[in-house]
């Protein structure tokens, strides 16, 4: 009987093994075939996608890095994901803060409230919210455009700060409080560090998705000026869409920052989640 079990505990495992493996497969081949074909000639990628470069073509970064303007749009894609990351955690973490412990009244509503405009698509507010940018000459503005995405990404911030100040021990701001700290002392010197993985997460969720969004980006920062790195690569589909060599090297240049961001934060944001997911 015993090792029946565990014969079948071993079936088990190498069935879930081979899954993974191939989702792994699945999600990595696409990558894969974007880098290789990074480094071939238009010509070799339409004789076949699959084959491995002979010649390393480097010239097709260098031209596509040019072409795509990526200089100035990641620089404005900094911009617009720091004032996003900022705006974001300021705002949650005070909302978090105060709804974690039903501090106000009402704070049942207002959960409702931010719960409803999860579901709301942003696509709805686009032409007033444009009539008013256009009214207050704000087109093209990139610290005007982070309020509309920390707008949209608001209130799942709110909701994972909220989850991690409901982890923080109610003991621990009763005893701030007898030793006369205020409100602010209380979120700063206590609270802060006890929820820093739940800003890290927040801020990397964040980020990426300010990094990534394009529809709000492209109604509101027009010109190429204010063009986003994303903005700089899709601008090239129209003059460069037969050339498919520069398009997958505007790709690698597009995605590797995100790749390396991700990789070398993977940990801190595994441990926020990890560490938020205790209560709701």
């Amino acid at each position: 009987m015993g090792v029946s079990s565990k014969k079948k505990r071993i079936w088990i495992n190498v069935l879930i093994h081979f899954v993974l493996i191939l989702l792994l497969l699945i999600c990595l081949l696409p990558i894969a075939l974007v880098v290789i074909n990074a480094f071939k000639t238009n010509a070799e990628i339409v004789r076949n996608p699959l084959s491995i470069p002979k010649v390393l073509h480097l010239e097709n970064f260098i031209q596509a890095w040019t072409t795509g303007k990526f200089a100035h749009g990641f620089i404005n894609s900094i911009k617009l994901s720091g004032c996003t990351i900022l705006i974001i955690l300021v705002c949650s973490t005070l909302a978090g803060y105060v709804l974690s412990g039903y501090r106000i009244k009402g704070s049942g509503i207002i959960l409702t409230y931010f719960m409803m405009a999860m579901t709301v698509p942003i696509q709805l507010f686009l032409f007033p919210l444009y009539y008013a940018f256009a009214k207050l000459n704000l087109i093209g503005n990139i610290p005007a455009t982070s309020l509309i995405l920390s707008a949209m990404f608001m209130p799942l911030s709110v909701f994972l700060m909220r989850t991690f100040f409901l982890n923080v021990p109610k003991e621990l701001e009763d005893a701030a409080r007898i030793d006369g700290a205020n409100t602010g002392q209380v979120i700063w010197h206590v609270m802060r560090p006890v929820v820093s993985p739940g800003l890290i997460t927040v801020g990397i969720l964040i980020g990426l998705q300010s990094w990534n969004e394009y529809l709000v980006s492209s109604t509101f920062l027009q010109g190429e000026k204010n063009f986003t790195a994303t903005l700089g690569f899709l601008s090239m589909n129209g003059s460069y869409g037969s050339n498919m060599s520069i398009l997958m090297a505007s790709s690698v240049i597009l995605i590797a920052p995100i790749v390396v961001f991700f990789l070398c934060a993977q940990r801190y944001f595994v441990d926020g989640m990890v560490s938020g997911a205790v209560k709701g």
